[in-house]
């Protein structure tokens, strides 16, 4: 079953179910869904694949963390809960994440394999590690991760 089959399963089992949170995200992600298909002029019938899929989540998930930082910052907490709750709906539809000491030695190895260290290789790490882990580690935590082992 593909991503987008899955993500409208769902949507018909929480409509049913009643689950106005989850419908209400799952409907704003397929019209997100439904506005990337239309910019890439697919034809009819066609579905976007699932690595697109996954980009679109991965917009919407950051959407909603910078929203529930400036709730937060506003002592705003009804709707950090309302942001944080749609975090979780949107991340069960990610590939699984791979651990922080995983990802670590990935940007060890490649930073053992350009053989160059130091901030002014920031680039280059971040791009052969992100190109490695492809969907499995979220970008903040992996620049985080490239920084710190850069300075040692």
């Amino acid at each position: 079953m593909s991503l987008a089959e899955k993500i409208n399963q769902d949507f018909l089992t929480a409509f049913k179910n009643k689950q106005d949170t989850t419908v209400s995200v799952l409907r704003m992600l397929k019209a997100a869904l439904t506005n990337k298909e239309i910019e890439k002029k697919l034809p009819k019938g066609e579905r976007l694949p699932d690595a697109d899929i996954t980009a679109v989540i991965k917009s919407e998930i950051k959407k909603r963390k910078d929203s529930y930082l400036s709730y937060s910052q506003a002592k705003r907490l009804d709707l950090a809960d309302k942001e944080e709750k749609e975090i979780v709906i949107l991340e069960k539809y990610l590939p699984e994440q791979m651990p922080d000491d995983q990802v670590r030695a990935v940007v060890l190895q490649v930073i053992k394999d350009i053989g160059t260290a130091g901030p002014s290789a920031f680039g280059k790490v971040m791009g052969a590690v992100m190109a490695q882990t492809k969907n499995q580690a979220d970008g903040q935590m992996v620049s985080k991760i490239v920084k710190e082992e850069l300075k040692r």
